[in-house]
Protein backbone atom coordinates (compact mmCIF):
# COMPACT_ATOMS: atom_id res chain seq x y z
CA UNK A 1 0.00 0.00 0.00
CA UNK A 2 1.77 3.19 -0.80
CA UNK A 3 -0.18 5.30 1.24
CA UNK A 4 1.91 3.49 4.34
CA UNK A 5 4.88 3.58 2.73
CA UNK A 6 4.92 7.64 2.27
CA UNK A 7 4.78 7.50 6.50
CA UNK A 8 7.48 5.41 7.36
CA UNK A 9 9.80 6.86 9.57
CA UNK A 10 7.31 9.51 10.59
CA UNK A 11 4.91 10.58 13.08
CA UNK A 12 1.67 9.62 12.61
CA UNK A 13 -1.09 10.84 14.89
CA UNK A 14 -4.14 8.79 15.47
CA UNK A 15 -7.62 9.50 15.79
CA UNK A 16 -10.29 7.66 17.90
CA UNK A 17 -12.43 6.26 14.76
CA UNK A 18 -9.65 4.17 13.36
CA UNK A 19 -8.46 2.44 15.92
CA UNK A 20 -11.91 1.37 16.73
CA UNK A 21 -12.23 -0.06 12.93
CA UNK A 22 -9.10 -1.89 14.20
CA UNK A 23 -10.05 -3.39 17.21
CA UNK A 24 -13.79 -4.09 16.23
CA UNK A 25 -13.01 -5.94 13.16
CA UNK A 26 -15.50 -3.41 11.01
CA UNK A 27 -15.95 -4.79 7.82
CA UNK A 28 -15.64 -2.12 5.53
CA UNK A 29 -12.13 -0.25 7.29
CA UNK A 30 -10.57 -2.94 8.77
CA UNK A 31 -8.96 -4.51 5.35
CA UNK A 32 -7.81 -0.96 5.11
CA UNK A 33 -6.75 -0.20 8.65
CA UNK A 34 -4.80 -3.73 9.98
CA UNK A 35 -1.92 -2.79 7.27
CA UNK A 36 -1.78 -0.02 8.88
CA UNK A 37 -1.63 -1.42 12.98
CA UNK A 38 0.66 -4.10 11.05
CA UNK A 39 3.32 -1.23 10.30
CA UNK A 40 2.93 0.13 13.56
CA UNK A 41 4.08 -2.78 15.01
CA UNK A 42 7.50 -3.51 12.72
CA UNK A 43 8.59 0.12 13.85
CA UNK A 44 8.08 1.47 10.33
CA UNK A 45 6.45 4.48 11.72
CA UNK A 46 5.51 5.49 15.51
CA UNK A 47 2.13 7.33 16.36
CA UNK A 48 0.99 9.11 18.58
CA UNK A 49 -2.60 9.85 20.41
CA UNK A 50 -4.07 11.70 23.03
CA UNK A 51 -5.75 10.62 26.32
CA UNK A 52 -8.99 11.93 24.66
CA UNK A 53 -8.83 8.80 22.41
CA UNK A 54 -8.51 6.35 25.45
CA UNK A 55 -12.05 8.17 26.94
CA UNK A 56 -13.92 8.11 23.50
CA UNK A 57 -12.53 4.25 23.17
CA UNK A 58 -14.03 3.58 26.34
CA UNK A 59 -17.47 5.07 25.90
CA UNK A 60 -19.08 2.00 24.15
CA UNK A 61 -17.81 -1.35 26.21
CA UNK A 62 -18.38 1.14 29.80
CA UNK A 63 -22.11 1.79 28.35
CA UNK A 64 -22.84 -1.94 26.92
CA UNK A 65 -20.94 -3.56 30.02
CA UNK A 66 -18.45 -5.14 27.31
CA UNK A 67 -15.33 -5.12 30.04
CA UNK A 68 -13.22 -7.01 28.09
CA UNK A 69 -13.29 -4.82 25.02
CA UNK A 70 -12.43 -1.53 27.81
CA UNK A 71 -9.59 -3.55 28.51
CA UNK A 72 -8.18 -4.47 25.48
CA UNK A 73 -8.35 -0.45 24.30
CA UNK A 74 -6.69 0.05 27.52
CA UNK A 75 -4.22 -2.42 26.61
CA UNK A 76 -3.33 -1.45 23.06
CA UNK A 77 -3.18 2.26 23.53
CA UNK A 78 -1.10 1.89 27.02
CA UNK A 79 1.22 -0.60 26.32
CA UNK A 80 1.88 -1.02 22.06
CA UNK A 81 5.41 -0.46 21.25
CA UNK A 82 5.52 3.05 18.80
CA UNK A 83 2.50 4.19 20.17
CA UNK A 84 2.40 7.22 22.65
CA UNK A 85 -0.38 8.79 24.20
CA UNK A 86 0.07 11.84 24.81
CA UNK A 87 -2.10 14.06 27.99
CA UNK A 88 -3.92 16.94 27.31
CA UNK A 89 -0.88 19.44 28.35
CA UNK A 90 -0.89 22.80 28.86
CA UNK A 91 0.94 23.34 25.68
CA UNK A 92 -1.96 20.93 23.86
CA UNK A 93 -4.55 23.11 25.40
CA UNK A 94 -3.24 26.28 24.40
CA UNK A 95 -2.81 24.99 20.52
CA UNK A 96 -6.35 23.61 20.57
CA UNK A 97 -7.28 26.85 21.62
CA UNK A 98 -5.79 28.72 18.76
CA UNK A 99 -7.02 25.43 16.44
CA UNK A 100 -10.59 26.41 17.52
CA UNK A 101 -10.15 29.86 17.04
CA UNK A 102 -8.73 29.76 14.33
CA UNK A 103 -10.28 26.70 11.96
CA UNK A 104 -13.58 26.62 14.34
CA UNK A 105 -13.00 23.07 15.31
CA UNK A 106 -15.17 21.66 17.90
CA UNK A 107 -12.89 20.87 21.11
CA UNK A 108 -12.31 16.92 20.56
CA UNK A 109 -11.06 17.39 17.35
CA UNK A 110 -8.78 20.54 18.22
CA UNK A 111 -7.27 18.73 21.16
CA UNK A 112 -6.69 15.51 18.58
CA UNK A 113 -4.84 17.94 16.06
CA UNK A 114 -2.96 20.17 18.46
CA UNK A 115 -2.06 16.76 20.01
CA UNK A 116 -0.37 16.34 17.03
CA UNK A 117 1.08 19.06 16.05
CA UNK A 118 3.25 18.98 19.80
CA UNK A 119 3.73 15.86 19.27
CA UNK A 120 5.92 16.41 15.77
CA UNK A 121 3.40 14.43 13.66
CA UNK A 122 3.13 14.96 9.78
CA UNK A 123 0.16 13.11 8.97
CA UNK A 124 -3.38 12.59 10.99
CA UNK A 125 -5.38 9.31 10.24
CA UNK A 126 -8.73 10.34 10.52
CA UNK A 127 -12.03 9.21 9.15
CA UNK A 128 -13.80 12.60 9.82
CA UNK A 129 -14.07 14.60 6.56
CA UNK A 130 -14.82 17.52 8.58
CA UNK A 131 -11.69 18.23 10.03
CA UNK A 132 -10.22 21.29 8.40
CA UNK A 133 -6.85 20.97 6.95
CA UNK A 134 -3.86 22.51 9.36
CA UNK A 135 -0.78 23.64 7.54
CA UNK A 136 2.27 21.06 7.76
CA UNK A 137 0.14 18.00 9.15
CA UNK A 138 -1.40 15.95 6.08
CA UNK A 139 -5.22 14.45 6.86
CA UNK A 140 -5.33 10.58 5.64
CA UNK A 141 -9.20 10.03 5.41
CA UNK A 142 -10.07 5.84 5.40
CA UNK A 143 -12.76 6.44 3.46
CA UNK A 144 -10.43 8.67 0.53
CA UNK A 145 -7.89 5.26 0.86
CA UNK A 146 -11.15 3.09 0.40
CA UNK A 147 -12.05 5.02 -2.93
CA UNK A 148 -8.27 4.82 -3.94
CA UNK A 149 -8.15 1.32 -3.78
Amino acid sequence: MDWLSELEGSAVALDTAPLIYFIEKHPVYAPVITPFFEELDRGSFRVITSTLTLTEVLVHPFRNGKRDLADRYFQILTTSKNLAVLPVSDMIAIEAARLRASRGLRTPDAIQMATALIGGATSFLTNDAGIAAIPGLRTILLDQLIRET
